[in-house]
This record gives C-alpha cells, sequence and structure tokens, in this order.
C-alpha cells in the first residue's frame, strides 16, 4: 500500500459523488460520510502538510479538482491559533484529524452587528458542514494553547482562489480577501510507480 492511497482513494471518491451532480444537502449528507471516515484513521496525512507555522494557522491545499468543483485542505492549527470572523460562499465539510477546534457561529443582524451563537468543541473524528443555506459565517480556533491541531476541510469550490470576507465583530462591515494557500506543492497522489 503506498503512502498516498487512502487520500487518492478518498479524491476519487468525492470527485465521483461531485459527478452526480446531487445538489448541495445530498453532497454534503453523503460527503459527511466520506469525511467521517477519511478522518478515522490518522496514518495518511503527509507530514509536510501537517507541520504548524508559530505565527499563522496553515491552509494546505491537498487536492483540487482540475475543474475547481472540489478542493481538500489540511488546516494545521499552532498552539492557541485562531480565524478572524470570515465566510466561504460555498459548501464545506470538515473533519477533526487531531487534536481538538472550538466553532462560534456568527449570524447577521439587519441593522448591522451580529448574532453570536454557542462556543461548538469539535473532537478527533467528528465532522460538520457549513454553506451560504445552513450558515457559513464563523470564527474557527485551536482548542488547545498547548499543542496542535488538524483538520481536514472539503470544498465545492478552490478555496484559495474564491473572494470570501472577514467581518468587523462590531459593525458586521465585510472586507473582501482570498485565502490562497500556505504551500507550493500538492502531494503527487496519481504517482503509482512504486505501487
Amino acid at each position: 500500500m503506498s503512502e498516498h492511497d487512502k487520500l487518492r482513494d478518498f479524491v476519487v471518491d468525492f470527485t465521483r459523488l461531485i459527478d452526480r451532480n446531487l445538489g448541495e444537502s445530498a453532497t454534503i449528507a453523503e460527503g459527511r460520510e466520506l469525511v467521517t471516515r477519511l478522518v478515522a484513521e490518522d496514518d495518511w496525512l503527509p507530514e509536510a502538510y501537517a507541520q504548524p507555522n508559530p505565527k499563522y494557522y496553515q491552509q494546505y491545499l491537498l487536492h483540487a479538482d482540475p475543474l475547481q468543483r472540489l478542493s481538500v485542505v489540511s488546516f494545521v492549527w499552532g498552539p492557541g491559533q485562531r480565524t478572524p470572523i470570515h465566510d466561504h460562499t460555498v459548501w464545506g465539510i470538515v473533519g477533526i484529524l487531531r487534536g481538538a477546534e472550538t466553532s462560534v457561529a456568527y449570524a447577521p443582524r439587519p441593522e448591522g452587528g451580529f448574532e453570536i451563537g454557542p462556543q461548538e468543541r469539535l473532537e478527533r473524528g467528528e465532522v460538520v458542514a457549513v454553506s451560504p443555506d445552513i450558515g457559513d459565517i464563523h470564527v474557527i480556533a485551536n482548542a488547545y494553547d498547548d499543542r496542535s491541531s488538524i483538520s481536514i476541510h472539503v470544498y465545492g469550490g478552490n478555496i484559495g482562489a474564491i473572494r470570501r470576507s472577514v467581518f468587523d465583530p462590531v459593525s458586521g462591515a465585510k472586507q473582501p480577501f482570498i485565502s490562497g494557500y500556505s504551500n507550493a506543492t500538492v502531494p503527487n497522489l496519481w504517482d503509482r510507480s512504486r505501487d
């Protein structure tokens, strides 16, 4: 078995799911099952895509569909690291591979600012979804102040190239951003010469 078999099989299965054009809710439902199986075992993520940075969380691209219908990303959170309030504009499925994360949902108020939801703790193996239809504005943080955490994210687009927004926590004012990725290379899932 090659070191990339589990990730390659996941990418193939998720691409087949996307090819079925089931619509967002069915894709999320079936996709959650695929992500749950992927994060159930922590023996497949290449070490290069699991490295924290002492200053910033890392967003490592693991795979991008050539038609930009799908991207698979490892988020590596150093101790205490967190996102700003942000949106996604596409559906996403998140599975916790190592450690734990906290998530706080934000719902825009018509008069400005946000209704802030309760903090939710996500433990290893748990899987959640976001989308503009079910809520996609939140803050994510490493639940630990003394170690790294890693989550695997699957998005319905090339998340590193999508124009999204970060939000002022008081006024709710938007500021556009494009996240990009922390890596310049991706795992070579397709070389089977050593199998």
